[in-house]
């Protein structure tokens, strides 16, 4: 059947929800909105106008950017429709001297490879459906005023202001919002958003792992389950109790190393959002 190459817009929110459905992705509408808004990204509609595959372009800062819901209806793959869209994005990030970044799924991971990606640093999604958590007394609630130095912290971790991003998910899911701090400094923080399936707990950056435990387990207690959290290879024994899911490796197009500091990651925002 003939098909059409276009740019997405919010016309497409049906179609792009059908797609991260039909792979049993934890996106919702507004995940959707969010990503369009930070973004853009191209489809591939057939005549009937239904929508088989999309790529997003998610720009951070002047240097990179996550290529993410690279997706194709279950019964529309191989048909060459990702490769396709994902080269299209790699011109537009080219032109634009962006830097592609992305969280591959092992699948995934292969094709990336062939494509020109490299292989950096892993987390492992995980899925918690049981209650549990207890509070910190050096963990409170987000305020306006903590943004000075929680987008510092984010800043120096990620490598890229992500403001946008990071307020859009405190109104979200406003009782994830949560700071650590001992006298005047903010040593970790914490966000996260509802989903079509479960809650998901991220990003988490922290200075260490006992200020992310603190964090994560006041998390917990306040949002409760179900959650997704995709933690940091380097910090997965935070919470007990946790069903693996599945692997994610971070990629950058090139032989470049990823940006910020993965060490102060704990649980990233999610593979499409960085």
């Amino acid at each position: 059947m003939e098909s059409t190459e276009h740019p997405l817009g919010p016309q497409h929110l049906a179609g792009c929800l059908a797609l991260s459905t039909s792979a049993s992705w934890n996106q919702n509408e507004p995940d959707w909105r969010l990503m369009l808004e930070m973004g853009h990204g191209w489809g591939i509609s057939l005549v009937d106008g239904t929508l088989v595959a999309s790529t997003l372009v998610l720009p951070y800062g002047n240097e990179f950017a996550w290529v993410s819901m690279v997706l194709v209806l279950p019964e529309h793959r191989r048909k060459g429709y990702a490769s396709r869209l994902l080269r299209v994005a790699l011109a537009d990030l080219k032109r634009r001297g962006l830097t592609p970044i992305l969280d591959a799924t092992p699948e995934g991971q292969k094709v990336y490879r062939r494509e020109g990606f490299r292989d950096t640093w892993g987390f492992k999604r995980f899925f918690l459906n049981r209650a549990c958590g207890r509070n910190h007394p050096a963990v409170r609630d987000l305020r306006e005023s903590d943004w000075t130095p929680i987008l510092k912290m984010d800043r120096e971790a990620f490598g890229a202001s992500r403001e946008v991003l990071l307020r859009a998910l405190w109104t979200r899911l406003p009782e994830a919002g949560l700071v650590f701090q001992l006298g005047k400094d903010i040593q970790g923080f914490l966000l996260g958003r509802e989903g079509r399936e479960s809650r998901h707990l991220g990003p988490l950056i922290a200075d260490n792992a006992q200020i992310a435990r603190a964090l994560l387990e006041t998390a917990v207690q306040r949002v409760g389950p179900p959650l997704y959290l995709d933690i940091a290879d380097h910090a997965e024994d935070l919470l007990e109790g946790l069903e693996f899911q599945r692997p994610f490796t971070r990629m950058v197009y090139g032989a470049g190393r990823a940006p910020g500091n993965e060490n102060s990651v704990v649980l990233v925002a999610g593979p499409e959002l960085g």
